[in-house]
């Protein structure tokens, strides 16, 4: 059960960045989002993006722990450490 909420929080943490780097592409920029992070690949932007999509991470882990989830929180924590080892290589 506990590696169950912990994988369970990764994703959630994955997906709640994405959908962050999304709404940002979508809402400043007037490109579509597969256009939008070539374009920011392309400037050596992509590390700030994924910066700025993590913000809904920290509303996530907010939630899972007024809900107790604490490993969920934990696998939102491992997400956004795996997100920034990522952005470094990028």
């Amino acid at each position: 059960m506990n590696k169950t909420d912990l994988l369970i929080g990764f994703i959630i943490g994955i997906i709640a960045s994405i959908l962050g780097m999304f709404l940002y592409i979508t809402l400043v920029t007037d490109n579509d989002f597969i256009i939008g992070l070539q374009l920011m690949k392309n400037e050596g932007n992509l590390g700030k993006i994924v910066t700025l999509g993590s913000i809904l991470d920290l509303i996530v882990f907010g939630v899972l722990l007024k809900m107790n989830k604490e490993l969920m929180a934990r696998g939102v924590v491992l997400a956004v450490i795996a997100l920034t080892i990522t952005t470094l290589f990028l």
